[in-house]
């Protein structure tokens, strides 16, 4: 029989904190991107054998408004908080999507010790000007699968087909907002910290990134950027894929699991 999810509630510093829980096995501990659009259903492909965590973010997905954040700090508080209510029998491994890439870094720089592996899929964050990441505000609303995914059916899965007005409605109330709390967490200094470069060096678990060769939101020109500035980094990258690597290429979650079990 497949696994299915369970959910979990926590009250962590005031927030509601949802966590939908898959699998059995050394924990994972998944940190999401800037919208919870695609879900949790690749996690499927861990839960094999692993206990696969999927926190929904302060003021994000399913869990409750967090009017007090107002940068990036609030959320490692929270995350180190949820730790401690999690009080897990073992250290779990560290996935980290996009902005959930970002946020596992800052996170495993200043409590690697807490951590086991590490795994970052197009992670933002690096904001190098050689490699700039796409303007998301200049994508028209339209436009914005073929950005997300290398086959755009594959992203269209995810959005309102139009044949049902209150899922609409209720996708765009979702949308609406995450992007309100993003956009005080990146008001400081943008999706990103720009000494995060300085922060990967003091990364000693092993890590692995990974990185879809056709990212056209975060461009796979920057994964080197990574891998070198990790004092244990390794680099997986997957052709014809876009930024939604596991949901593009659901496979890839074996590779992964067999980095984190070996």
């Amino acid at each position: 029989m497949a696994a299915e999810f369970e959910t979990l509630d926590y009250e962590i510093g005031g927030v509601r904190t949802v966590i939908k829980a898959i699998g059995a096995g050394k924990p994972v501990l998944f940190l999401h991107g800037a919208a919870t659009l695609e879900g949790f259903d690749f996690a499927r492909g861990l839960a094999d054998r692993f206990r696969v965590l999927c926190p929904s973010h302060p003021g994000m997905g399913h869990s409750g408004d967090a009017p007090h954040v107002a940068d990036i700090s609030d959320f490692l508080i929270h995350y180190l908080d949820l730790l401690d209510a999690l009080d897990l029998p073992e250290k779990p491994h560290l996935i980290g999507f996009s902005m959930g890439g970002w946020l596992a870094t800052e996170l495993a720089a200043i409590a690697r010790d807490r951590f086991d592996k590490v795994v970052l899929m197009a992670p933002a964050g690096l904001n190098d000007p050689a490699w700039p990441a796409t303007d998301l505000g200049a994508i028209a609303p339209q436009d914005f699968p073929g950005y997300l995914a290398h086959d755009v059916n594959v992203a269209l899965r995810y959005f309102p087909d139009g044949s049902d007005p209150a899922a609409a409605e209720a996708f765009g109330a979702a949308r609406g907002r995450e992007s309100e709390t993003v956009g005080r967490i990146c008001a400081p200094l943008g999706m990103g910290h720009p000494n995060l470069r300085r922060f990967l060096s003091r990364i000693t678990n092993p890590t692995l990134v990974v990185w879809g060769t056709e990212d056209r939101l975060l461009p796979a020109g920057q994964a080197p950027l990574w891998v070198d500035a990790l004092p244990d980094g390794r680099l997986i990258t997957v052709e014809g894929v876009g930024h939604l690597i596991a949901q593009e290429r659901p496979e890839i979650m074996a590779g992964i699991g067999d980095f984190l079990s070996n």
